[in-house]
């Protein structure tokens, strides 16, 4: 099973969008709100060299924004 992290914030719609993407598939994924976690705002920035959200790793592959395409491909998933 792929590890599946989303750095997010509850207003931002491409994260909710990729949230329910992840739902419909049956995509299990660990979310951090960076809005109110600054531990996770700082990780996701050092991960990732990006202030905007959605941040998605996917293992060790990194997506930003929502990708449906990408994300797919690498889950595996027919769209």
């Amino acid at each position: 099973m792929k590890k599946v992290v989303i750095y997010s914030t509850p207003t931002c719609v491409y994260c909710n969008a990729t949230k329910e993407f992840f739902r419909e598939h049956n995509v299990q994924f660990e979310d951090y709100n960076v809005a109110t976690d600054l531990a996770k705002r700082q990780e996701m920035i050092k991960r990732s060299s990006q202030m905007g959200v959605p941040v998605i790793f996917i293992d060790s592959e990194m997506v930003v924004g929502f990708d449906k395409e990408r994300l797919a491909e690498l889950l595996g998933i027919k769209i």
